[in-house]
């Protein structure tokens, strides 16, 4: 019985796939409040940051959105841990920081060292992967500015939402 309900819980989890400068799964740089929940439900947490940025967590797909209060509350930087995060179709959470690295197209990295952590950024994508023990932990994403000094969004800016 414990197995057939494991098999059931495994078949239920969804690849959450990293598309840089885009967004993640089906999610744009650029959507609105309304927009995301549309697509995802209403989330389990949502406050305000110090900056007045909102802030969506979705404890399932463990997930934090935020949408940049200077950008009339658009979608625009991703946080996940979920373990079935995928980025170019390789898995993230869990991998060897240096080993993945190796296998991305993305040669640049900056490495910054806390105590127990390390997060390796790559600026093109706006990429950081952060690793604690050498293992990834946590990936983050961020919405591309371009040559204009501006957001270079994804989804249709012109749909109303909150």
């Amino acid at each position: 019985m414990n197995l057939i309900k494991t098999l059931r819980t495994l078949h239920q989890i969804k690849i959450m796939k990293l598309n840089p400068k885009n967004g993640i799964d089906q999610l744009l740089f650029g959507m609105k409040q309304n927009d995301v929940i549309a697509l995802y439900g209403t989330p389990d947490k949502r406050f305000e940051d110090d900056d007045n940025n909102i802030i969506f967590l979705y404890n399932k797909h463990k997930l934090r959105l935020t949408f940049y209060e200077d950008e009339d509350f658009r979608f625009g930087y991703i946080i996940t841990s979920n373990p079935e995060a995928t980025l170019l179709d390789k898995k993230v959470v869990g991998i060897n920081a240096e080993q993945l690295k190796n296998e991305l197209p993305f040669k640049s990295w900056e490495l910054e060292e806390f105590d127990t952590t390390e997060n390796h950024f790559n600026e093109s994508n706006w990429l950081t992967l952060q690793s604690e023990y050498g293992t990834i932990i946590r990936v983050e994403l961020g919405a591309i500015i371009n040559e204009k000094d501006e957001f270079d969004w994804k989804f249709n800016t012109n749909k109303k939402g909150k």
